[in-house]
């Protein structure tokens, strides 16, 4: 049976996708290709997936938040299990255009969970966010924390699918794995990311604002490592034992962090990107903005003792390959 993955044009869907079929899985993709960034770059993926020979890859073209153009959309396929990653992105697009953030992320994932519950999926597997730990002062973040307070509205989104999946896991028991990412990064990222913004910038001689005044933190986590973690959960769904699982659940629900479990200074962020590009960066210090958090850092025990997760890359050398690839994918010499 194949693995349902969207997002699949997306940066970690992407990825994902080629994962799976790089151990010779088949894999059906759906993007709606949305213009949030450019499209090109969503379309240059798929068409990379296209070229993978070990599994077999197909894609839809459809907006999972349309219940109707999905069902039809996936018709007369066959899947045993999802990964549900597609969601509007981006925590300050969420103070400009609050309803696609309702629209995809809560409307959305409602539809991905209905889909599932139909086709009885042996274990869904979704996208959380670090963003629901909010102004968290207890360092490192741990999925036992409470997070009832979220900052954006695309926290309060990703929160409020955790409640909802936890829902249909019960009353369901529906296999369902919630993963909160940390800071991805790596190549073929997302544009309106830190490493995308501070590299193309630095190339193009442009002012790089500072926010917080450089006073920030993240648990910056490869790609490859977010990658590791997805496929070992998808291949490990909670059972339906009653015991109390990772996130606290007694339903077939776990929630896990998935970061590199080290938060780095963001100075020191760009000082390695700076290294990479063999240039200085110009940069304008300001202050914090609305929606942003201060610092965020995984706690990733759960996730380590029920399924060995651990993240092998740190900054300094999964930044100069996001760098090498972003030379080579816009042709800098």
């Amino acid at each position: 049976m194949a693995t349902l993955v969207t997002g699949a044009a997306g940066f970690i869907g992407y990825h994902v996708s080629r994962a799976l079929m790089n151990r010779g899985e088949t894999v059906i993709g759906i993007d709606n290709i949305n213009d949030y960034y450019t499209p090109r770059l969503k379309e240059d993926r798929i068409a990379d997936l296209g070229q993978i020979n070990n599994g077999a890859f197909s894609f839809v073209r459809a907006d999972f938040a349309d219940h109707e153009a999905l069902d039809r959309a996936l018709e007369n396929t066959a899947f045993d299990r999802i990964i549900h990653l597609g969601a509007q992105p981006g925590v300050r697009y969420s103070l400009e255009n609050p309803r696609a953030y309702v629209q995809s992320n809560l409307v959305g994932h409602l539809n991905m969970m209905e889909l599932a519950r139909g086709r009885g999926t042996r274990h869904f597997v979704y996208a959380s966010s670090s963003s629901v730990y909010g102004n968290n002062e207890s360092l490192p973040f741990r999925v036992e924390d409470r997070v009832d307070h979220p900052i954006s509205l695309y926290a309060a989104t990703k929160k409020a699918d955790e409640l909802m999946s936890d829902t249909y896991a019960h009353l369901y028991r529906i296999p369902m794995t919630g993963l909160r990412f940390f800071t991805v990064y790596g190549p073929w990222g997302r544009p309106d990311m830190a490493p995308w913004i501070f590299t193309r910038k630095i190339f193009a001689g442009e002012t790089i604002q500072i926010f917080n005044h450089g006073d920030m933190r993240r648990d910056f986590t490869f790609i490859d490592d977010i990658v590791a973690g997805i496929v070992a959960c998808l291949d490990n769904p909670p059972p339906d034992d009653g015991l109390e699982k990772a996130g606290g659940s007694k339903a077939p629900h776990r929630l896990y962090n998935i970061g590199n479990n080290r938060s780095e200074e963001l100075l020191r962020f760009l000082e390695v990107i700076e290294q990479a590009c063999g240039r200085k960066a110009i940069t304008e210090m300001m202050p914090i903005q609305p929606g942003d958090v201060k610092d965020t850092f995984a706690d990733i025990s759960a996730i380590e003792r029920d399924l060995g997760y651990a993240p092998t890359t740190p900054i300094d050398i999964g930044l100069p390959r996001f760098v090498d690839w972003f030379r080579a994918y816009h042709q800098i010499g």
